[in-house]
């Protein structure tokens, strides 16, 4: 289970938000909505460990993530609102080194697999500096058929994607909730993730 106990967030002199607290467990799913500049992405990356709060504290399965951080980020994949990518890599290259960060050795089969659910097979061996916003988009998403975490935090994922890769993309987060993972997400699309409980957080800008 994830729990975030009165959760503040400040950023410079700006009060994001305080006391923000919640509990998730296993297929649970839970919208995180808000204006812009309601501090979404900033509660996202402090989920993530990348932010420290000013107050509260993050718990997995019990234990503080401040002092368990190792074994959180294997149970953890996190896709900010940048895709992440390194631009001078091919799709491949990326993939693996993202895996490898991961402590999974994932193969060129398995990567160009992951590249081929999401429809961006044909950009394997391309730089991805030289493509497309919802082409990167799709590659970065491609690391969640890598993927054997159990959490998936998420932040605008359907950013750029076309109808029929939103479609892709709901149907890998259903099967990721139906087998027990843990999905927190901002979105401004309206999709229908399935899951076996949903929640929905609201900050206030």
């Amino acid at each position: 289970m994830l729990i975030a106990q009165n959760l503040t967030c400040l950023r410079g002199d700006r009060l994001l938000f305080r006391k923000v607290g919640f509990e998730l467990g296993a297929g649970g799913l839970m919208y995180v909505l808000g204006e812009n500049g309601s501090g979404k992405s900033s509660l996202l990356r402090l989920l993530c460990g990348l932010l420290t709060p000013e107050d509260g504290q993050v718990f997995w399965k019990g234990k503080s993530i401040k002092h368990d951080a190792e074994n959180y980020q294997t149970d953890l994949t996190y896709i900010g609102h940048l895709n992440g990518l390194k631009d001078d890599l091919t799709s491949l290259e990326n993939l693996q080194f993202s895996a490898r960060l991961a402590a999974n050795v994932v193969d060129n089969a398995t990567a160009l697999n992951a590249l081929t659910a999401i429809g961006v097979a044909r950009c394997a061996n391309l730089p991805v500096g030289v493509l497309s916003q919802g082409q990167k988009r799709r590659v970065a998403l491609a690391r969640l058929w890598l993927s054997t975490s159990q959490l998936w935090i998420l932040d605008e994922p359907f950013a750029a994607l076309d109808t029929a890769s939103v479609v892709v993309l709901t149907t890998q987060l259903n099967q990721h909730m139906a087998k027990g993972g843990m999905t927190i997400i901002t979105t401004h699309q309206d999709v229908d993730i399935q899951a076996e409980s949903t929640q929905t957080l609201r900050l206030s800008a």
